[in-house]
């Protein structure tokens, strides 16, 4: 029989007890705690005044809306987000509603309960234990965020209509009522709302909200994850109209840029152009070899104005969100494709900079102008590219001389001292997916990176550097892109990856992106160039939008912001606003209300900027799975991306497409998870698949739906290492044997 722990008596407790009684329940409340220990009256607004200096004093730490714990603690169990995946693919969780000091904690399956893995945004409710290696969050469920919808296709039959969920995670299958169900089809792409009811076993009841699309159709992997991930679409009437009634831009209040030959260089498939660029010789005597290059940036502040309708919607989508097969913009089509956009031949209102570089690529000096310019040309690329290797065409023949060789050289100028800056050089293998034009998948390509994107890149990462100087320098609030320092625990666990290949890292060695690049120098031509490619990306933080500055690690600048796609992130218009106001250009820059919600704004793009990258994301594995729905049953070859207790990550050579392993079909013997030697380790064997490895494997099932990708393991396990320990029969790891999903 359990015996109740013995009450304390009645009277304040001292610090000492109130810790050691947060230690042993995880958290409570105020009110908890006085019910605890007996407290009354004057002793219950002692304890809250005592609660405020622990708390003050880094002792105590909020949990949930009115919890407390022991500073650094976590409770029994709790509700978190998935906020970080490390090198080897494993999930980091960190408690919903708690303060700073509340530390992460590593995700791990629960044995009893096989299932999905969550993923990257996933809201989870987990079960905390501090072990040697820091908290574990034991997996309980995933957590339904979007309350009780569900995104689904309809599957008919002769008893009833129900509706599949298209989220892998999600296991609501819900059953609609015959007299809803006669006007829908079989592979109808829904909404619905799960009724409450009173029934406790088999599907639930399911009401059906609203129609979407259809399974089939070509848009339905983009249409899916707009649904899932809440990006809006479309715009309201009141917008529209506000863009309709816009009006052209004059030269009031505007520099006259038009004699300037500005030109274009985009994506060949671009609607809207936000930057142009130029260069020429500087003809000052005093910076012999120097140049002169200007970015001009479309002046979206000029239409869209702070209180107004346009402003209020821009500022909720946060950004524009592109699809293989569509754009949800920000702005709607009269700006982002027509007044905002740079076109050849038309004028355009402005925000543009004039830098100066010396003969070593360093900016001398730099100088904003509200102006009204006409692009002179407009280029994708590729053209561009091909120009300047000789192919030339009607287009670019005629200002090679004028315009591109002098980009060019400005370009090459620029990039020594881009060198000595040495921001982070990782090789992005990003996939492109081409549409055909009855609107399916003709093809998943790899993205060639060309010159002319680094020089584009280039010249827009120091207009950028200029913006959040000139707002410095004037005093001015204003957003900053950061991007922080990898932490010391990420650095630890690149530095016990590489020592599993013979690349020593020393752990006590500050992260620098001199370091990274020498260590991406090194094995680039090597075996294991992909694989270090993506563990240094994965080492890295996240890049985020902040009013605070902390710098930009990545580019390894002091001070960056956002400034040259206001068409597409309203990160950007903020700083334009920012410029206006501190430069005196105009009566339409940043507001004082804007001034005090800076930190707010901030945060918000940062999430709608999450929302819209998960979004694209989940759009791409869908069309993926699209694409590969005939092949199922192929061998590829591939590489061990991700190895996690739910089994091993594989990103296939030719299509970039990732797909899972699941560990329990490993083999005949149980794998465990070596998080040192990134490696799932058999039992009894020592037999292992490592993080890197090149494998072969089955594709045995392919669901465009979900997006999900499951493979069955071909190659045999590498030998045992004979320098690890030799297995411990019986023993489990803090892996469960659950297949992931």
């Amino acid at each position: 029989m359990t015996k109740t722990p013995k009450r304390p008596a009645a009277g304040l407790p001292d610090e000492a007890t109130l810790l050691a009684f947060l230690r042993d329940t995880g958290s409570a409340e105020k009110g908890d705690i006085a019910r605890h220990f007996g407290l009354k009256g004057e002793d219950r607004r002692r304890l809250r005044e005592m609660i405020r200096e622990l708390e003050a004093a880094g002792k105590l730490g909020k949990r949930g809306r009115k919890g407390f714990s022991e500073a650094g603690a976590l409770p029994p169990v709790g509700v978190a987000d998935v906020i970080e995946k490390d090198i080897d693919g494993d999930l980091y969780v960190r408690l919903v509603e708690a303060s700073a000091d509340a530390p992460k904690a590593l995700l791990v399956p629960d044995k009893g309960r096989p299932g999905p893995a969550p993923g990257l945004g996933d809201r989870v409710l987990a079960k905390f234990e501090h072990g040697p290696n820091g908290w574990e969050a034991r997996l309980i469920k995933t957590l339904d965020t979007a309350t009780n919808r569900v995104l689904g296709v309809i599957r008919k039959s002769n008893k009833e209509t129900r509706v599949e969920p298209v989220d892998r995670r999600s296991k609501d299958v819900l059953i609609v009522p015959q007299v809803q169900a006669t006007d829908l089809r079989d592979g109808d792409l829904v909404l619905a709302t799960i009724e409450k009811g009173d029934q406790r076993y088999g599907p639930k009841r399911g009401k059906v909200l609203e129609t979407i699309g259809r399974e089939d159709d070509p848009r339905a992997a983009s249409l899916i994850a707009i649904h899932t991930h809440g990006v809006p679409m479309g715009f309201s009437e009141a917008v529209e109209r506000e863009a309709e009634t816009q009006d052209l831009p004059t030269l009031k209040g505007r520099d006259d840029l038009r004699d300037i030959p500005f030109v274009t260089i985009d994506p060949a498939d671009a609607r809207d152009h936000d930057d142009a660029v130029f260069a020429q010789r500087d003809d000052d005597p005093k910076n012999e070899g120097g140049w002169v290059v200007w970015v001009a940036i479309a002046d979206v502040a000029a239409y869209v104005r702070p209180g107004t309708s346009l402003d209020r919607e821009a500022r909720a989508k946060g950004n524009s969100t592109y699809f293989p097969d569509r754009v949800e913009p920000m702005l709607p089509e009269r700006l982002s494709n027509g007044l905002c956009s740079l076109k050849q031949g038309e004028n355009r209102a402005t925000l543009a900079v004039r830098m100066v570089f010396d003969k070593d690529g360093r900016k001398l000096g730099h100088k904003f102008h509200r102006g009204l310019m006409r692009s002179h040309a407009k280029l994708s690329y590729e053209q561009a590219q091909s120009a300047i290797d000789g192919e030339t065409d009607d287009t670019t023949g005629p200002i090679m001389e004028t315009i591109l060789y002098p980009l060019w050289n400005a370009y090459r100028t620029m990039l020594k001292g881009r060198m000595k800056r040495s921001p982070l050089a990782i090789d992005s293998a990003e996939r492109r997916i081409r549409m055909s034009p009855d609107g399916g998948i003709a093809s998943i390509e790899k993205r060639v990176s060309l010159e002319a994107h680094r020089l584009i890149e280039e010249m827009m990462v120091q207009a950028n550097v200029c913006a959040a100087e000139t707002l410095e320098q004037k005093k001015t609030p204003l957003i900053y892109r950061v991007h922080d320092t990898p932490s010391q625990e990420k650095v630890f666990n690149l530095a016990d990856f590489l020592s599993t290949i013979g690349k020593p890292w020393n752990k006590g060695e500050a992260p620098t992106t001199k370091r990274f690049n020498k260590l991406l120098d090194e094995t680039r031509d090597g075996p294991h160039a992909e694989v270090v490619n993506e563990v240094v990306l994965r080492s890295q933080m996240q890049a985020i939008y902040a009013a605070e500055n902390v710098g930009h690690f990545g580019l390894n600048l002091d001070r960056y912001a956002h400034f040259t796609s206001p068409i597409r992130r309203y990160s950007d218009l903020i700083v334009h606003r920012g410029l206006i106001r501190a430069l005196g250009l105009g009566k339409d820059g940043l507001t004082d209300r804007e001034v005090a919600e800076l930190a707010a704004i901030a945060e918000q793009v940062t999430q709608t900027e999450r929302r819209s990258m998960a979004a694209e994301r989940d759009a791409m594995d869908r069309y993926v799975a699209a694409f590969l729905q005939d092949r199922v049953g192929a061998t590829f070859t591939g590489r061990i991306t991700g190895v996690t207790r739910f089994g091993l990550f594989v990103r296939l050579d030719e299509t970039g497409a990732d797909g899972l392993v699941p560990v329990s079909s490993l083999g005949n013997e149980y794998f465990t998870h070596d998080d040192r030697a990134h490696a799932l380790v058999g039992e009894r064997s020592g037999q292992r698949f490592t993080l890197g490895r090149m494998v072969e494997v089955k594709l045995k099932e392919a669901t465009p739906i979900t997006g999900g990708l499951l493979f069955e393991m071909l190659s045999d396990p590498e030998p045992r290492d004979p320098n690890a320990p030799a297995p411990r029969l019986g023993m489990r790891g803090r892996g469960g044997d659950g297949e992931a999903g």
